[in-house]
């Protein structure tokens, strides 16, 4: 890949590096094909959803990815911010329509901290009055 353009992406535990250059529509995440690493049905269409947004098709451009941390579903949603943060870079005017879609915000929620004396975040032990 010559000229690439960086995005990062977050969502819950998992951080996606996502570069993103003009090519032949490689997929690679980890060093594996994309399909191969997102196994589960319309996760791949969904990690491209910023490119249909931006009236591009995904097999013009070369997509790299280095994710870790979390689980699937954070990995899926952090590569598409990653991939949207990246085509942003590519050009400005692209920056309207990936806003409208909702594909430009990060998504904050994260696991809530247990709290002393409860078993889980919000969970009680069981009340008994004798």
């Amino acid at each position: 890949m010559a000229q690439y353009f960086e995005g990062v992406g977050r969502r819950k535990e998992s951080i996606a590096r996502v570069r993103v250059a003009t090519g032949s529509g490689r997929f690679v995440v980890n060093e594996k094909e994309g399909p191969a690493f997102f196994t589960r049905l319309g996760d791949v269409e969904d990690i491209l959803r910023p490119f249909g947004a931006v009236g591009q098709e995904a097999n013009k451009y070369d997509v790299s990815v280095l994710v870790n941390g979390g689980g699937v579903s954070g990995q899926v949603e952090s590569v598409r911010l990653g991939i949207a943060r990246a085509l942003q870079l590519m050009d400005v005017n692209w920056t309207a329509a990936l806003r409208k879609k909702g594909l430009l915000t990060r998504d904050a929620r994260v696991k809530e901290r247990k709290k002393p004396g409860l078993k889980k975040a919000r969970k009680a032990p069981t009340y008994t009055k004798r």
